[in-house]
């Protein structure tokens, strides 16, 4: 069984030039940085914040967006590379395709549904959670049972899934238009913040900066980082450990350059501009995030926070809830450009696996009019709402990680190896330091994954054997790299 068979650069890019598979070449270099600010300045500024200065590392999360920022910084290096190289749909998948072999990037394709699906489910409902309490702040109180901390359906979100998918439907240079709107109004609300936040600090809330280890109901059990659990230390949040379990959570505030590089089909010129939006709307978004949580937990002490809306709720502690209005609407326009961006990303890399035949390839069948993957949009949405409308956030949230954090460390490994086998190959931007950072990348990446919680790991390991399974069940038979009598066309 020839499951590490690979598949050409130069193939992938003549699979793009299929009249029924053919994406629109509708996107700059700006259009590109936007999404990627689009997508990355959402839940780890307007959600993530509070939740995890209260629970696991206090005031010092502010370090924790740093190290988490530097191993992305890391990971982006490699899949500029790639991207410049490899201008296709599908991102990390189509980059393992051309390095590793099929099942990996089967794997990594598998992997990334997970990623992308979960993702946009868990910013939806936390746009929810804004919207509620900026109706709140208006007069107006939504039922528990449709948007509180634990309702029975999340309307909101739903609701929010289902316009966006009609709005990628109907086309790419659209969903760069809204998208271009929502990222300004969402860059001046977080420069408001900062600015406004600076006269309200208490510099007494900076301390301790780095709170003592404690053990709390956060972190026992299958909760526990599995690094702790591994080398046998006592399960803590906070202290220097919590700072690094921290980056492993917040690491999902940067989740977004990635799918920078699966628009790489629809730009205009791919080697100069795909490069450009990933390092620069990964640059920009790590200043805005560290700012943003100095400023927050100097306002509010960091155990006060607020899980659903720390940022308008620390204005509203300190008497100033008109600016709490206004923060309300910011993260309401930030959080919908991330799922905007997030299900963007998730037909992109669905359409590259249906168009090479892992999947049904009447689903990667572009809609005449609008020239988008319109059926599987439409289906990423219809999964979405069921996902945001039932599961929970803080378990979607620490999935989501693991799975990028997986992605990464692929990406970072076959750019080695493609440097290697396809020398070449003309790239638009060089990774540099070849090999010694994109190793560093790797470790980082594992480094993070170990701090995440054992349930987590428990429930990744399952869903990669579901793929493994559903890959031998039909992706490897009906594959286009499989010989003439092995594809079938579907």
């Amino acid at each position: 069984m020839d499951i590490f068979r690979t598949k050409s650069v130069e193939q992938s890019i003549r699979d793009t030039e299929a009249p029924e598979h053919q994406l629109r070449k509708r996107l700059t270099a700006v259009d590109l940085t936007v999404f990627g600010i689009g997508v990355i300045v959402g839940t780890g500024i307007f959600v993530l914040t509070g939740q995890v200065a209260r629970d696991v590392a206090g005031p010092a999360v502010a370090i924790s967006f740093v190290v988490a920022g530097i191993v992305c910084g890391l990971a982006a290096l490699c899949y500029a590379e790639f991207a410049s190289t490899i201008p296709v749909a599908g991102s990390a998948y189509t980059f393992s395709f051309a390095t590793l072999g099929e099942f990996p990037a089967w794997v990594i394709g598998w992997d990334l549904i997970l990623e992308l699906a979960l993702a946009a489910a868990v910013v939806s409902v936390g746009w929810s959670g804004y919207f509620a309490s900026l109706l709140a702040s208006l007069g107006f109180e939504l039922p528990a049972s449709i948007a509180g901390e634990d309702p029975v359906v999340n309307v909101p979100a739903v609701v929010i899934v289902a316009l966006l998918t009609a709005v990628l439907v109907a086309g790419i240079k659209l969903s760069s238009q809204v998208n271009l709107i929502l990222v300004i109004t969402k860059i001046a609300v977080v420069l408001l913040v900062i600015f406004a936040g600076l006269f309200f600090i208490d510099s007494a809330n900076y301390t301790p900066f780095i709170p003592d280890p404690i053990s709390t109901p956060r972190v026992e059990g299958l909760q526990a980082p599995l690094v702790q659990v591994l080398f046998g230390i006592q399960p803590v949040a906070f202290g220097v450990i919590g700072i690094f379990s921290a980056a492993a959570i917040v690491f999902f505030a940067f989740i977004g350059f990635d799918i920078v590089a699966t628009a790489a089909e629809e730009t205009i010129e791919p080697q100069r501009d795909v490069p450009r939006g990933i390092i620069g709307s990964l640059a920009i978004c790590t200043l805005l995030y560290v700012g943003v949580s100095l400023v927050v937990v100097g306002m509010q002490k960091y155990s006060s926070l607020s899980e659903a809306a720390p940022l308008s709720d620390a204005f509203i502690s300190v008497g100033q809830a008109w600016l709490a209005t206004i923060i309300s609407v910011g993260a309401i326009a930030g959080l919908t450009t991330v799922v905007l961006v997030l299900l963007l990303g998730q037909a992109r890399v669905l359409f590259a696996m249906c168009r090479d035949g892992l999947l049904p390839r009447r689903l990667a069948v572009v809609h005449p009019r609008f020239g988008t993957p319109a059926r599987l949009t439409v289906l990423i949405g219809v999964v979405t709402m069921a996902l945001a409308g039932f599961v929970s956030f803080g378990e979607l949230a620490e999935l989501v990680n693991i799975g990028t954090l997986f992605a990464f460390v692929l990406v970072s490994v076959g750019v080695i190896i493609l440097r290697r086998t396809r020398p070449d190959l003309p790239r638009g931007f060089r990774t540099p330091l070849m090999p010694v950072l994109p190793i560093l990348s790797v470790l980082a990446c594992l480094y993070l994954m170990l701090n995440l919680p054992v349930q987590t790991w428990l429930r990744f390991l399952v869903w990669m054997l579901i793929g493994i399974v559903l890959y031998f069940a039909y992706g490897y038979r009906h594959s286009r790299t499989a010989a003439p009598w092995q594809a079938s066309e579907e």
